[in-house]
């Protein structure tokens, strides 16, 4: 597998968000970034999003801006900003690398947007992909669940939707009882983990349930990653270290061959650009840079979590 490399623009530091905390100093952390020429998405949109809907937020941004939801903010460039976001994440999908994006996506529905995310980015970039007859592996680390991804490929056996998240928290749902419907049945996994849940635990959750991922034998791994699971973040409160990035992005070497990955949550600017790092540089089978200890999760609340996934491992493994 040739190396993961960044997929940037300019244009994702024009979807103005204020001081919301999903605003450019994200991108901005990682210093001067190259820029990549990237093709505009909109032709994509219609893959996944209604025709009401594309049209919605684009009078919105044309308007001058304001707000899809309580949460998601529209400015006057938002619109082709969310464009872009969709051309660099399909642009990801086709040489394995990494959309670095903004707005995010796995919130977003058909007919709506939630969670600070407009179009559904890697969605859009996985129907395009189903029409080459793909089999899709998405792992999803963003630690909200990607609602919007899950329910759209939820009957779906092409799609193999995994996402490992803290629960209780947005969006509300992500329990061990949704695995799908129909032929989907079985092929949507869903880890809930609680506050304060650390490296341990979340790496033995992970291992437990990759033997059924590889039994899919993915052509392809689509990759949601949000870096909001450190324990720095500002939105959440899972206990994670940076250096479970290098992890997931190591395992999914040794394990899988085409992978790209679009750019997800993650909030805190001081942190985030080492999780980053330190995913791409797992993948890249380069040296960890990026190393602080690693955490551990209370024992109770780790013999109820070995309990969630012990019942989740019985449902699952009746349709492998």
């Amino acid at each position: 597998m040739s190396k993961v490399k960044i997929i940037f623009n300019k244009i994702f530091l024009e979807h103005d968000t204020g001081m919301h905390p999903e605003n450019r100093k994200r991108l901005e952390a990682l210093g001067d970034l190259e820029e990549t020429k990237i093709e505009d998405g909109e032709k994509y949109l219609s893959l996944f999003h209604k025709k009401d809907y594309i049209k919605r937020v684009k009078i919105l941004a044309e308007s001058g801006g304001g707000y899809l939801d309580p949460d998601t903010i529209i400015s006057k460039r938002s619109y082709e900003a969310a464009l872009y976001a969709v051309g660099a994440t399909i642009m990801a999908s086709k040489t394995n690398n990494f959309a670095l994006v903004r707005p995010p996506g796995h919130h977003a529905h058909p007919s709506r947007s939630s969670g600070f995310c407009v179009f559904n980015n890697i969605s859009i970039a996985v129907q395009k992909l189903l029409e080459y007859h793909k089999k899709i592996l998405i792992l999803d680390f963003d630690s909200h669940l990607g609602d919007g991804t899950s329910r759209f490929f939820y009957k779906s056996n092409r799609v193999l939707y995994w996402s490992l998240h803290q629960f209780p928290a947005f969006p509300g749902n992500g329990t061990i009882e949704e695995i799908g419907e129909e032929e989907g049945k079985g092929y949507n996994i869903n880890i809930p983990l609680p506050p304060g849940t650390g490296d341990d635990v979340y790496m033995k959750a992970l291992i437990k349930f990759l033997p059924i991922a590889k039994k899919f034998n993915p052509d392809i791994v689509a990759v949601s990653a949000g870096f909001d699971g450190h324990k720095d973040d500002l939105l959440l409160n899972l206990n994670l270290s940076m250096n479970i990035y290098y992890k997931i992005g190591e395992i999914l070497r040794k394990n899988f061959d085409n992978i790209f990955a679009t750019l997800e949550g993650g909030y805190n600017v001081k942190t985030f650009p080492s999780c980053l790092y330190n995913f791409i540089d797992g993948i890249n089978n380069e040296k960890q840079k990026f190393k602080e200890k690693k955490t551990k999760t209370d024992i109770q609340k780790k013999k109820r979590i070995k309990e969630k996934m012990n019942e989740l491992e019985e449902k699952i493994s009746k349709f492998w």
